[in-house]
């Protein structure tokens, strides 16, 4: 398996120190959320994309794509009932869209929850409709750049659209793009209430895109999920995209996060090559 590393790890630090950490433990890809580089991806000066590439491949690492779409950004929504807002929101992935190409990467993750949650009375279908009308006005620009969208489905606590990978699957049909498909993610996933290797097989024919992590908002092996059946499904799927590792505390450091993470998922890796053969 191919394992990356989201480069918001690093914020507080150096980004180059923690990808040389990162590639010197195996890790050989990194997931750019786009605030790490500039709060607004439109006004990202050329330059600091082509020198964030040309740091990364220097080390020998590729460039995955785009996670935290719209993170820290203001005006935008995916289901929001204005018009106007879905539009210019339209309008914002299609620079985000630029943005990844420019960096190498193929793949753009979208979950980023406060940007798409809604409110009563509008229900969930509704909400679907808006989003789907949204992604459809910049397909052609995602095919153009040979971009992939990963829709992600998020848990409750994170908010209340797309809580199950089958909501998702139902957008992703309405949209009918080979350009849009599944992201799955661990933390995620382990509120659907199925076992979370259940949840893999039963996608592998959509999920494009994995991040590994724990419901603790620490990286694989930093709490009670047993990773190993996860890496076990994903074997018998024939998963062969990026498993990237996402945390959402950093508190025990960067070497310890990278580190655990990485010895973690060789060794559900290995144990699944085991049980395979």
């Amino acid at each position: 398996m191919k394992y990356a590393i989201c480069n918001e790890t690093f914020e507080g630090t150096s980004q180059r120190d923690g990808l040389e950490l990162a590639k010197k433990l195996g890790y050989t890809g990194v997931e750019v959320a786009p605030f790490t580089l500039g709060l607004d991806a439109r006004e990202i000066p050329k330059q600091t994309r082509r020198e964030y590439r040309a740091m990364v491949e220097d080390l020998g690492m590729s460039i995955v794509g785009l996670h935290w779409l719209l993170a820290k950004t203001q005006g935008f929504h995916l289901t929001t009932d204005d018009r106007s807002v879905r539009n210019k929101t339209a309008d914002y992935f299609k620079c985000l869209i630029e943005l990844c190409s420019d960096l190498g990467g193929n793949v753009m993750v979208l979950g980023s929850p406060l940007q798409r949650n809604f409110s009563p009375p509008m229900t969930h279908e509704q909400a679907l409709a808006n989003a789907v009308e949204v992604i459809k006005q910049f397909t052609e620009q995602l095919e153009s750049a040979q971009v992939r969208l990963a829709i992600e489905p998020l848990g409750p606590q994170e908010g209340n659209f797309l809580n199950h990978a089958s909501e998702a699957r139902a957008m992703i049909q309405a949209i009918d793009s080979p350009n849009v498909r599944l992201h799955l993610d661990v933390k995620a996933m382990s509120s659907e209430g199925p076992p979370i290797d259940q949840i893999v097989r039963e996608n592998g024919d959509w999920v494009i895109h994995f991040h590994a992590n724990d419901p603790n908002k620490l990286g694989p092996g930093m709490g009670q999920v047993d990773q190993a059946p996860i890496f076990k499904a994903l074997k018998e799927i024939g998963y062969r995209g990026w498993v990237s590792v996402e945390v959402f505390d950093y508190s025990p450091g960067v070497e310890q996060i990278l580190t655990q993470s990485m010895d973690t998922m060789v060794r559900c890796e290995r144990l699944a090559s085991v049980a395979s053969s």
